[in-house]
């Protein structure tokens, strides 16, 4: 049964985070706020729980998931940037945009693109994730908080509670979540980053207009 954490959203209380920190680093799945909507979550180097994270999501290997970091240079160590890349990271982090770039070694070849081996990654832009990634110590691994046969985010933690009671572990609850995805940008063909998804992330903070 999964565990609800009423946490403050600007003030999130250290033992409950504590305690669903214990719950991914034991294979847990959960079910955590963030600047674009609620996420599901698990621990990076956990090949259980991500096969598990796709299951309860209702998405194949070359559905790209998405790494939470905590800051640009931890985000650096799991995708090659190059500097022109990295002055665009520097004006979207922490925000709601998500990058997909080509992955290094530290991520697990089942984890990245089967085909061309690149990775989501992004710096959410919320305490109770930050909060939660610096007890952590690593990225989690994640995906939108969108159940098979839904078309839009799950934006009521207790509902989530309620709905997914059976597949995940815990959910943090810190009220309602602004409800839209992140904007999605490839900068892995080419010089040119391309616009997969526009979201929440307006392209006018970064100095963008694309197609």
């Amino acid at each position: 049964m999964a565990q609800l954490f009423e946490v403050h959203p600007d003030n999130p209380q250290p033992r409950f985070l504590r305690q669903a920190a214990q719950m991914l680093q034991a294979g847990g799945l959960g079910a955590i706020p963030t600047d674009s909507s609620y996420a599901f979550v698990c621990r990076l180097d956990d090949k259980a729980a991500a096969e598990a994270l796709r299951r309860v999501r209702g998405v194949d290997d070359k559905h790209h998931l998405t790494l939470l970091c905590r800051d640009l240079s931890e985000l650096a160590n799991y995708a090659m940037v190059d500097n022109r890349q990295y002055r665009l990271l520097k004006l979207a982090t922490p925000g709601p945009y998500t990058f997909i770039l080509p992955a290094t070694k530290e991520v697990p070849r089942r984890l990245s693109h089967p085909s061309r081996r690149t990775i989501g990654l992004r710096v959410p832009d919320h305490r109770v994730t930050q909060d939660l990634l610096a007890l952590f110590g690593e990225p989690l691994l994640s995906t939108t908080l969108i159940p098979p046969g839904d078309s839009e985010p799950m934006n009521d933690a207790a509902q989530v509670c309620h709905r997914l009671d059976r597949q995940l572990q815990f959910v943090l609850d810190a009220g309602a979540c602004p409800a839209q995805p992140t904007t999605v940008l490839d900068l892995s063909q080419g010089d040119e980053p391309a616009l997969v998804r526009q979201g929440r992330g307006e392209l006018a903070r970064l100095g963008l207009k694309l197609d």
